[in-house]
């Protein structure tokens, strides 16, 4: 299993993924006319005072929640001490720049999946690249794979990786054994997302901002107490990106490995252009009513996720002095010691409790998605989701239980998959996509508050489901 596993490996991230990301995000980058930086604020004021929902759907506050319960997860704090490890101080350049260019891939992405989204049979929004894919591009075989793919990455094997750190934080500050930390997480788990998607949703409205201020309020403490060290610290992370700072190995060699580490890490954390954060998307009642504001709102959660949340983890780590170049080290660890270092004996614990919410709500919002992949697939109904969601409290136990390197390994395979297919599917529907852009900043300029008019897309007429998005009464079908 490992030798096929470091072979889809070898294929995703060392020939398909690691320039395909920087390229489709620099691709949307320049086509929507550097929407991430032209129009940064606008990404803040669709979220702002947006809790409008309706009976299919829920708020753009609370998509925005779930979608950084996901993001905002072991890659925030485990994963950026494994960047750190393998690649050195420039792999969190390179995240940086995933995540830069990554606003506009995750803007387009979920601009697409409210477009495509469809009402489910308890007239529930749901969708995601697997509809989009399936009705935009009329490749239900690719959907189908898509989904499948999802359902393992997310539902299946990523609640490993959460739970994976959650166990070795928990028992590293507190002594407690993996196995009794498993069952803990999953009984927990199973009680909040057997209440569906609604009830995921409450519950990351809650807990997530409070998880991320709480860290980012430590993070800016030590910042403000190391302040003179800072400028030195980013100087660094950006000559390190160019193998500047590497001893051995050479240039190339240092350049390399803080780029694939960086990439790598930095998709895992952020999710742009995976093709995850859009099924929770969907779901939304935008506010404007209008694909495009749903987009924002998501292209925000790259930029809070990694150039906030990862920065200052980084950060953290790289003004501890903990840090040695080359180190082989269990990644949650090496974070404990830093904040251990700077706040002494309850840094080791406070990172115990910030993981276990970060991952806690990542396993949550993970298995949101899963739904909508079940329901592409038609295994939407209770039967379905009751064995799906125990099957991925079976893999939380397993991750508690698992060495890192297995897990994470694992979990870049299945990661890749997802990524190039959804990669391929909104490159495909770019021209939509830059067609809805400018028709919501147009409306803007004239002072109107965007609407979505879809007599203005003849190209989509029984491709999207006309009793969500009808103006004029043409209905469209609803699957």
């Amino acid at each position: 299993m490992d030798a096929v596993i470091d072979f889809l490996n070898t294929i995703f991230w060392g020939y398909v993924l690691i320039y395909g990301l920087l390229g489709v995000g620099i691709y949307f980058t320049v086509r929507l006319g550097f929407i991430q930086f032209r129009h940064f604020f606008e990404f803040f004021r669709v979220v702002k005072g947006s809790r409008s929902s309706d009976k299919a759907g829920i708020s753009p506050l609370q998509a925005l929640t779930v979608s950084l319960a996901s993001r905002v997860g072991t890659g925030n704090l485990a994963g950026v001490a494994v960047a750190l490890s393998l690649g050195g101080p420039g792999a969190i350049f390179w995240m940086w720049m995933v995540a830069l260019v990554g606003m506009a891939t995750a803007y387009a992405e979920s601009t697409l999946a409210q477009l495509y989204k469809i009402r489910n049979e308890d007239g529930d929004y749901r969708g995601g690249p697997a509809f989009y894919i399936a009705r935009g591009l009329g490749a239900p075989w690719a959907g189908a794979l898509f989904s499948l793919a999802l359902i393992l990455s997310f539902g299946l094997i990523f609640n490993a990786v959460q739970a994976n750190s959650i166990a070795g934080a928990v028992e590293q500050a507190f002594g407690f054994d993996r196995l009794w930390v498993g069952i803990a997480v999953a009984v927990l788990a199973g009680i909040i997302v057997f209440g569906g998607i609604r009830s995921i949703a409450r519950v990351a409205e809650v807990v997530v901002p409070f998880m991320a201020v709480a860290y980012l309020i430590v993070a800016l403490y030590v910042l403000v107490v190391h302040i003179t060290e800072v400028p030195a610290m980013l100087a660094l992370i950006v000559r390190s990106a160019f193998g500047f700072e590497e001893v051995t190995g050479g240039v190339a060699a240092g350049l390399l490995a803080a780029m694939l580490n960086g990439v790598k890490r930095g998709l895992f954390s952020n999710e742009a252009g995976m093709g995850s954060a859009p099924n929770i998307a969907a779901v939304a009642t935008p506010d404007p009513h209008h694909p495009s504001s749903q987009g924002l709102v998501q292209g925000l959660g790259v930029f809070i996720d990694t150039l906030l949340i990862c920065t200052a983890t980084a950060l953290m780590i790289l003004l501890s002095g903990v840090y040695t170049p080359g180190q082989e080290v269990d990644g949650i660890t090496l974070t404990q010691s830093a904040l251990t270092a700077h706040i002494g004996s309850f840094g080791g614990t406070f990172v115990a409790i910030a993981i276990f919410f970060f991952a806690f709500t990542s396993i949550i919002g993970n298995l949101s998605y899963a739904e909508n992949a079940m329901t592409f697939l038609g295994a939407g109904g209770k039967v379905g989701m009751t064995f799906i969601r125990l099957f991925a409290l079976a893999m939380v136990l397993w991750g508690s239980l698992q060495s890192v390197a297995t897990v994470f390994n694992t979990a870049d395979a299945s990661m890749g998959l997802m990524a190039t297919i959804n990669l391929i599917a909104i490159l495909a529907l770019s021209g939509t996509v830059v067609k809805l852009t400018k028709d919501y900043f147009a409306q803007k300029r004239t002072g109107l508050e965007p609407t979505f008019d879809n007599d203005l897309y003849p190209e989509l007429k029984g491709k999207i489901d006309g009793t969500i998005w009808t103006m004029h009464g043409d209905v469209g079908p609803r699957r």
